[in-house]
């Protein structure tokens, strides 16, 4: 995981040995077990497998003994990373784990050089706004209607963007 969440408190109490690994379509029962208990709107099969299929950096969290803790499901641009799809399994909630996937994915866009993330969250998802807004991440727009809503209605996203630094080396807003 980065450096950049490293030295925090709350991150020393998190359970080491957690490990990150490439997702699959062979693991796909059990991140759509993941997905439905998260969601109201959950990603289809279809959307992960799709997503694998062009080859999207998609990593799983998964604790010492091997439980799924989480994944997120990312899309490569031009000097720039899309985070598609981040979720953490909701009996685990609360623990860092978002923020470790975070920092894994803030490595791996480092390692294709991009300089900015970029992310959408639904606008009543007031929780994982504050934690992106505590790692560093801005609020850079909304796009209407984004998202699938109760009773067919349709709800905002938020756009949020976070830079990573023109150079490698180059101070982050996380450190």
């Amino acid at each position: 995981m980065s450096a950049l969440w490293k030295d925090r408190a709350d991150d020393r109490a998190q359970p080491e040995g957690r490990v990150m690994l490439p997702m699959t379509t062979a693991q796909l029962d059990e991140v759509m077990a993941v997905e439905v208990a998260a969601y109201a709107f959950p990603w289809s099969r279809g959307n992960f497998i799709d997503s694998i299929a062009a080859r999207y950096p998609a990593r799983l969290l998964r604790d010492p003994a091997g439980a799924l803790l989480g994944y997120f499901v990312a899309m490569v641009g031009v000097d720039e990373m899309h985070l598609l799809n981040i979720t953490v399994a909701p009996a685990v909630q609360g623990r860092g784990h978002a923020r470790f996937l975070i920092g894994a994915l803030v490595d791996l866009c480092r390692a294709h050089a991009a300089r900015e993330l970029w992310l959408e969250v639904r606008e009543s998802n007031a929780r994982a706004r504050r934690i992106y807004q505590r790692m560093g991440f801005a609020q850079v727009g909304v796009r209407k209607a984004y998202y699938p809503a109760a009773a067919g209605r349709r709800e905002d996203a938020v756009v949020m963007s976070f830079k990573l630094g023109a150079a490698a080396g180059a101070s982050d807003a996380l450190d």
